[in-house]
């Protein structure tokens, strides 16, 4: 970093960009400068290359007919993933409003809605049974709401955040309230549907509405003054491109997305799968996490282009310059008890970036959490998952704030999953336990459409 007249940012830049180079150049990456791989292809006279031939012409062909990867076919929603038992009990042009049947005798008072992102599809949160945090929630005693976002096509390019907050996060709510009435709502967002929670929190808050119990947040940004290496991407002159690409066809391909993605975790998401595929010959088995992660999604051209404009790069959420509905929101407004995770190395919202909220918001009952992992694989860490550890420090309004650094000296260090501590966080803040209520509420217009997982989450 020592070279002069060369801003932050561009420093930065330099670094990645060197990165990418050494990741893609690794002598380990390469067949005639890797012993390990010079002695597998003697040892198998070569049929690993025979076979990693084979793979590199299947993922092409899959590639060019925009199929799945190789086997996506064992990974079936409503089958293998997405089984949670439920019903969509409210759509309309946005959104389809799933309620997960109950499990125990007796339920929470206070229902759980979870508003997860819009960028992927929602069952990230309800994988394979033992991967599913609706299923380890619902076995817990709550009653679970999820929203599932429409895929949306060119006819929708003129949805924007305020569509996102009205006919997503607000439609939402007004059924939850509606299904169990006078009780607070324990809303929960992840990644840009954290980021939405938190608008539509303030919105609310702004408004005097005091439905919300409580506000829980995963790997979410408020504050982008500092938003990791996906600014690498985000650039003005990108965004011009980005644009003028995006208004021709009025959404953004999810394609165009992932390979940003894939870049900021190359070494993992790229050459080391091209290493084994295509040089050792070896195909891991698909993963549920993988699976989803191969079902992407396109987004709206108004809603992406405020979403990267005003709030990515200028700030205005964190500035209180950011409107709903044509008036100023403020996160200060926020005031009821907080959960929020970050995620040690998660490259698209990193956690110091996601930790900056306690700066913004003026909840007097505020955990922050830090969890081993990343991005995805870090919430996904079901109470099972072996090797994971976190830190969890609760603050309130008088103390004084901590920088990242501090926190993680004062924060305890626990081994295993977070599940559990924040499920326990959710039953201290929750009132006792009553009879499960009633699936939809159909006098009221909220009457059960169909099974889980519904039918936007099948758009392709």
């Amino acid at each position: 970093g020592g070279v002069g007249g060369v801003t932050e940012y561009h420093a930065q830049l330099m670094e990645f960009a060197v990165r990418m180079l050494l990741d893609a150049s690794s002598p380990s990456n390469y067949l005639a400068s890797n012993p390990e791989l010079l002695a597998l292809t003697q040892a198998e006279r070569g049929q690993n290359l025979v076979r990693g031939l084979k793979h590199l012409f299947e993922d092409i062909d899959r590639t060019l007919k925009g199929a799945a990867p190789a086997g996506a076919e064992d990974f079936e929603l409503g089958k293998t993933l997405a089984v949670t038992p439920g019903k969509v009990v409210f759509r309309n042009e946005l959104i389809e409003l799933i309620q997960y049947a109950p499990a125990t005798r007796d339920v929470f008072a206070e229902p759980v809605l979870v508003v997860p992102a819009w960028i992927m599809k929602y069952y990230i949160l309800d994988l394979s049974p033992r991967n599913s945090m609706v299923k380890y929630l619902v076995d817990k005693g709550h009653t679970v709401f999820m929203i599932s976002w429409k895929n949306p096509g060119e006819a929708d390019r003129e949805m924007g955040m305020d569509d996102y907050v009205d006919k997503g996060l607000r439609a939402a709510i007004d059924a939850v309230a509606a299904i169990v009435p006078k009780r607070r709502i324990h809303a929960v967002g992840y990644c840009i549907g954290g980021t939405l929670l938190s608008i539509g929190a303030a919105a609310l808050a702004r408004d005097r509405d005091e439905r919300l119990a409580s506000v829980t947040m995963f790997a979410a940004q408020t504050d982008f003054s500092e938003p990791g290496e996906l600014a690498f991407f985000i650039n003005p002159s990108q965004l011009a491109m980005l644009e003028a690409m995006m208004h021709r066809k009025g959404v953004l391909e999810s394609r165009q997305m992932g390979g940003a993605f894939a870049l900021l975790r190359a070494q993992d998401l790229l050459w080391q799968p091209m290493v084994d595929q295509y040089v050792k010959g070896q195909r891991a088995p698909l993963v549920d996490l993988m699976a989803w992660n191969a079902d992407g999604t396109r987004m709206p051209w108004r809603m992406h282009t405020e979403y990267l404009y005003r709030l990515y790069l200028d700030n205005e959420l964190a500035t209180n310059r950011f409107p709903v509905g044509g008036r100023l929101v403020r996160l200060s407004d926020i005031r009821v008890p907080m959960f929020v995770v970050g995620t040690e190395t998660d490259h698209v919202a990193p956690w110091k970036s996601v930790y900056k909220v306690d700066n913004l918001v003026r909840s007097d009952d505020f955990t922050f959490l830090l969890t081993s992992g990343g991005h995805n694989a870090g919430i996904v860490s079901g109470p099972v998952h072996p090797r994971r550890h976190y830190r969890m420090l609760t603050r309130g309004l008088a103390d004084p704030h901590m920088a990242p650094e501090e926190w993680v000296e004062a924060a305890t260090k626990h081994e295993g999953s977070w599940w559990p501590a924040w499920q326990a966080w959710l039953e201290a803040h929750s009132g006792a336990r009553v009879k499960p209520p009633a699936m939809g509420a159909p006098r009221k217009g909220y009457a059960a459409i169909e099974d889980a997982p519904g039918s936007y989450v099948r758009q392709r």
